[in-house]
Formats: structure tokens, C-alpha cells, sequence
């Protein structure tokens, strides 16, 4: 294992997968999983075929790592949210409000890769299955947290059903942000986090 360091602090195999995960989710979303090569992502990411190999066994383990590694940014930049927002003095609420900003942030950034991700959900015959609802349920678990921690403190409600309001916020943001970027790319970043505090806040309905 190759141990020198990048500039930016990183193992140099730490940035050749980092080179071979864009790669393969920019192909992947384009063409399919099955319609991608491996010789493809070594072409894009710059690298000899047989660099693919040394850091991922196949083409199915370089996709599922690919899915731990996105998933596990995701679940980081909402943890963090959620830290900051503890840091300075915030509620639960104001915690959700900055884990859905996080959210659309991260989304984003890695557009393709989400797009992979709530694909890769519906799936039920893929070998990464097992592990893609794992990181699916760390994601979710720190969303869960915030609320067991709201419900607690008396600023939720001990009715909610705090697993099924986590994966239902976590999937709200999902699947806006894919439809803000498919659908209403007009709209700032500001703008669509705006419309989703307002649904979180209650204030929907009118009523102050």
C-alpha cells in the first residue's frame, strides 16, 4: 500500500479511487451499470486498467464502495450540520433546518451520484443490496437522532414516529433536489431550501 502523501493531505491511493469513484458514477449515470466497462473508467479517470484492480476487486465492489463512499459524505455533512448547529446554540428544529440545507449542498455538488443512489434503492437484485441499506440507514440514523433528542427535551412531540419522520425528511430532500435539478434549474440553491424550511416549520398552511 502506497503511503506518500498529495498536497492535500491525502494517501495517493486515497486520490486514485477518489478519481476512479467520479469516474465510474459519471459513466454509470450515463450509460448503465451493465453498459459500463471497466476499461471505460480507467479511460476517464486517467489511470491503466490494472489500477482499478489493485483498489477494487470488480466492477460490482468498485460500485459498492462507491455507494459507501458517497452515502458516508452525505451522512458527514448532515452529522456536522447538526454539530454546528448544537455549537451555536440551536434547537432541534433550526439542527433539521441546517441538515436540509447540508442536504441540497451535498446534493448539488454530486448530482450524478444521487441520482445513482435513489436508483439504486428501488433495486432488489443487486449484490451491493445488503450494503447499500446499511448506509441508507446510517444516513437516516442521524437524522433519527435529532429527533429522539427533540422529543426528549419537549420541542417535538412524543407522538411522532421518529423512524418513519427521518426517512421520510431525508427522502424529501432527495427527491426535491432531483426535481429542482431535472425540472426548475432556475431556482437558486436559497430558494429551494426556503421551500422545504417552510414545509418543515409548518408554515404551509398559512397559519402563523
Amino acid at each position: 500500500m502506497e503511503s506518500s502523501t498529495t498536497p492535500g493531505g491525502r494517501t495517493r491511493r486515497e486520490a486514485t479511487r477518489q478519481k476512479l469513484y467520479e469516474a465510474a458514477v459519471t459513466l454509470i449515470a450515463e450509460q448503465g451499470f451493465s453498459a459500463t466497462t471497466v476499461d471505460e473508467i480507467a479511460e476517464r479517470a486517467g489511470v491503466a486498467k490494472g489500477t482499478v484492480y489493485y483498489n477494487f476487486a470488480s466492477k460490482s465492489v468498485l460500485f459498492e464502495e462507491l455507494l459507501r463512499h458517497g452515502v458516508g459524505l452525505l451522512t458527514a455533512s448532515l452529522r456536522e450540520a447538526a454539530e454546528r448547529t448544537a455549537a451555536a446554540g440551536g434547537g432541534k428544529v433550526d439542527a433539521l433546518d441546517a441538515m436540509i440545507r447540508a442536504g441540497l449542498v451535498f446534493i448539488d455538488r454530486y448530482p450524478s451520484f444521487t441520482q445513482l443512489y435513489v436508483a439504486e434503492l428501488w433495486r432488489t437484485n443487486r449484490a451491493w443490496q445488503s450494503t447499500l441499506m446499511v448506509v441508507r440507514q446510517e444516513a437516516v440514523a442521524v437524522v433519527e437522532g435529532v429527533l429522539r433528542e427533540g422529543v426528549d427535551n419537549g420541542e417535538f412531540s412524543d407522538e411522532i414516529d421518529v423512524p418513519l419522520t427521518a426517512a421520510a425528511l431525508v427522502g424529501m430532500v432527495l427527491v426535491a433536489a432531483l426535481d429542482w435539478q431535472a425540472f426548475q434549474p432556475e431556482r437558486s440553491l436559497d430558494d429551494v431550501h426556503s421551500a422545504l424550511s417552510r414545509l418543515l416549520q409548518g408554515r404551509v398552511s398559512g397559519r402563523r
